[in-house]
């Protein structure tokens, strides 16, 4: 599983990434877990507003910064699939 971080550097940004760290680790799941800061690559991606969450080339979230509970879901639905 790949999962992206989409953002400047804002706090939100870094909040979401230290929140995937958490759950990722917590649910036994081996990402890779990358943080894009180029705002090129974010609005390539068709994130308009930071944190972005991306999964496997998906985004699944964007503008704002979810609960551990909501990344969860995010994550599990998205292993689903």
């Amino acid at each position: 599983m790949e999962i992206k971080i989409l953002g400047t550097g804002c706090a939100k940004c870094k909040k979401l990434e230290e929140l995937v760290r958490e759950v990722t680790q917590e649910m036994g799941i081996d990402a890779k877990i990358e943080k894009v800061t180029d705002i090129k690559e974010i609005a390539k991606a068709g994130v308009m507003m930071t944190p972005g969450l991306m999964i496997d080339g998906e985004v699944k979230l964007s503008g704002k910064l979810p609960s551990k509970a909501e990344i969860s879901k995010i994550i599990t639905t998205a292993m689903v699939k």
